[in-house]
């Protein structure tokens, strides 16, 4: 069992990893555990902008996306945890985004936006973005095997 005041859980979909939102040094801050050795996985990229919310992992884990602030600006950011990468989102400087949620195979991401004073669902294509997070023993090109009978 995990201590400590932490908000916004999110759990990779092999369940491995787990990304919650800690107070540190009064700044809501992302914090990554692999939950078989209970340690802490560092991220490089997300500690520079500040607060952090809307944790959001891929089936591995090997994607964090996240709701972060540069400024007055709230940016939509994904870290590749396996190269070391961060992705940006591009969103309009009138859409705000709320909150986020990647699917576990990494290929789409919805936001939560205000647009203009109205809230809305959009939902973004990542496939010429990020590689697809799939669980062990699946490829990109694996196919389901279809018999004839």
């Amino acid at each position: 069992m995990l201590t400590g005041n932490q908000q916004e859980p999110s759990i990779s979909g092999n369940g491995e990893k787990l990304a919650v939102i800690i107070d540190q040094q009064g700044r809501s801050t992302v914090q990554l555990r692999n939950l078989r050795s209970g340690g802490r996985i560092p991220l490089r990229h997300l500690y520079r902008h500040q607060p952090h919310t809307s944790p959001s992992l891929s089936w591995n884990g090997r994607y964090l996306a996240i709701i972060t602030q540069q400024g007055n600006r709230r940016l939509a950011v994904i870290e590749d945890l396996l190269t070391g990468q961060i992705h940006r989102l591009p969103l309009r400087a009138e859409r705000q985004p709320i909150s986020l949620k990647i699917s576990p195979d990494a290929r789409k991401i919805a936001f939560e936006l205000i647009n203009q004073g109205k809230w809305q669902v959009e939902i973004f294509d990542l496939t010429k973005i990020l590689e697809p997070d799939l669980p062990s023993g699946i490829t990109r090109t694996t196919r389901p095997l279809i018999r004839d009978e």
